[in-house]
């Protein structure tokens, strides 16, 4: 048994290597190569090392979880390593959300289970039974693992790019969870490094009437399932017949991670900056507090020690519902907004609010009266459900609808100069082509991942005041646009704050607005192209359209 367990575990530890090899197309052969022979040389390697190789076969159980989590990961995206977001979804993700994930993966944890499971069992009777590997095999595998590891380490060599620690797994995988540490890291910081940030921002108004001001950012809505956006469903009903609402459907987020892109909203960051900035910088709240706003952050998300967190504390008001564990609809956040608004203080106000959504589990995200499309309760991840999945959605994005028209009712109500600007943070993929993708967040985008619903309401008092900006949206309305570029640069531009930092070639409302490149935060925290963001010819087709 110990010589059957120096062969089949290093296959069984390889599955992982061998599928990425199919689906990461980018690599080159070598690269491909090498993926293979380094990792198998090693293991071999290790197993070989000592007879107790019972013991030796335990120590590999984190690669085990390693491979168990790639696989998974495999089953849900079809492609793509353990990147650094997924750690830090992991991280920032609550027990509740993965439990709604994990109980529709059933297929993928059963593989996982019956690959990985004997083997560990295996090693269990080998140390208890003192059975070793015997002196000839040990040879055996140590030439085997040796010539196997330096055919390898050839392979990598002849690649143009050898990057051993973004393309050989696990090594990648290892390295990503270093950077994803020093994420953690670095945020937890964040209060000191950003200490002496400020905007210098002011009010371009002199008068000192009241204004409200609401930022909604919505969770996983794909602009292609809105009513708004030319879906054939009506799912925006009630925004669909809104006077002064502003819709603006080439919208593409930059991100298609909430915990990249709720931060690129709210900061005037671009996916350009990010990475080296981010932890220097206030939030919009800043802006806006300087300007004299009384602010608040009211979100449907509980905390996930991310920088989200750090921000929403920089407003006046900060509040999580759901960090008391339980489940919320958005609409609860409605009570909140309207009796944040109707405080009789004569202060300009600016309100965050940060939804739900459409986040999966889709049929849990709306009270049963808004289940319209059926069947949706048979949401587990498989194309074949399919259908109850985009009902599921479609749902979810009526309820939205119901949800934003009662944001949109309480500014009305004010009787004061009043706006939203509303834009999600990412879009979400549904078995939309051969692919077969789901859900959101893989390292490589897509274009459903990244096409985002956006939109301006004004109330009726706004229009008669500050007409000319709803005039310059309304001219912008079928031009390209970046939601994380444009939200800080079109709400402070709408609420007539001036800084430094305010780039109007990026406000919505300005007449100087000009689309910029598009450009994709990936997991590096890089900004780069559709090109090397993983998008494949349908997805570059779709942009191209625009």
């Amino acid at each position: 048994m110990p010589a059957i367990v120096l062969c089949l575990l290093p296959v069984a530890l390889i599955v992982p290597n061998i599928v990425l090899d199919i689906t990461e197309n980018l690599y080159p052969p070598t690269i491909k190569a090498a993926n293979i022979l380094l990792p198998l040389g090693i293991y071999i390697l290790l197993l070989s090392v000592w007879k107790k190789n019972g013991w030796m076969s335990l120590f590999m159980i984190p690669i085990m979880v390693l491979c168990a989590f790639q696989i998974v990961l495999l089953y849900l995206y079809g492609q793509s390593i353990i990147a650094i977001d997924m750690f830090l979804n992991v991280a920032t993700t609550n027990s509740r959300e993965v439990g709604e994930l994990l109980k529709n993966l059933k297929e993928a944890i059963l593989i996982v289970v019956v690959l990985y499971t004997p083997f560990i069992v295996a090693a269990i009777y080998l140390i208890i039974k003192k059975k070793y590997i015997n002196t000839t095999a040990m040879k055996r595998g140590k030439i085997i693992g040796l010539i196997t590891s330096i055919a390898g380490v050839i392979c990598l060599a002849l690649s143009a790019k050898p990057m051993p620690m973004r393309t050989i797994f696990p090594l990648n995988v290892s390295s990503n969870i270093v950077s994803a540490l020093s994420r953690v890291e670095e945020s937890r910081n964040y209060i000191y490094t950003s200490s002496k940030f400020v905007f210098n921002a002011k009010t371009t108004r002199t008068d000192s009437l009241p204004e409200i001001y609401v930022l909604v950012i919505g969770e996983t809505a794909r602009a292609g399932n809105w009513q708004l956006c030319g879906y054939q469903r009506h799912t925006n009903p009630k925004l669909s017949s809104r006077d002064r609402l502003i819709f603006f459907p080439k919208t593409l987020s930059e991100s298609n991670t909430t915990h990249k892109s709720v931060p690129l909203i709210l900061s005037h960051l671009s996916a350009r900056e990010f990475g080296d900035s981010l932890k220097s910088v206030k939030c919009i709240f800043k802006a806006f507090e300087e300007s004299g706003f009384k602010t608040a952050w009211f979100s449907n998300q509980q905390r996930n020690h991310s920088y989200i967190d750090e921000f929403g504390n920089q407003a006046d008001t900060c509040l999580f519902i759901s960090d008391d564990g339980c489940e919320h609809f958005d609409e609860e956040l409605i009570p909140l907004l309207t009796e944040f608004c109707s405080q009789h203080d004569k202060k300009k106000k600016f309100v965050v609010l940060h939804s739900y959504g459409s986040h999966f589990n889709y049929d849990e995200r709306c009270p049963d009266k808004y289940h319209v499309y059926e069947p949706c309760q048979n949401t587990e991840a498989d194309k074949a459900n399919r259908q109850s999945l985009i009902n599921a959605y479609d749902n979810t994005v009526l309820y939205t609808d119901y949800f934003l028209d009662k944001v949109a009712s309480v500014i009305d109500s004010l009787h004061c100069p009043g706006a939203m600007l509303y834009l999600a943070d990412h879009g979400e993929d549904i078995f939309d082509d051969n692919r077969e993708r789901f859900l959101h967040a893989s390292p490589t985008a897509t274009f459903w991942q990244l096409h985002v619903p956006m939109f301006i309401y004004a109330n009726s008092e706004y229009s008669i005041n500050f007409k000319e900006k709803l005039g310059y949206a309304e001219d912008n309305s079928h031009k390209i646009v970046s939601s994380s570029s444009t939200a800080f640069n079109t709400i402070l531009d709408i609420a007539g704050i001036d800084t430094p930092f305010l780039n109007k070639s990026q406000s919505l409302v300005s007449p100087s607005y000009s689309y910029k490149d598009f450009c994709f935060l990936n997991d590096y925290n890089e900004a780069v192209d559709a090109s090397q963001a993983g998008m494949n010819k349908t997805d570059l087709s779709l942009m191209k359209n625009w």
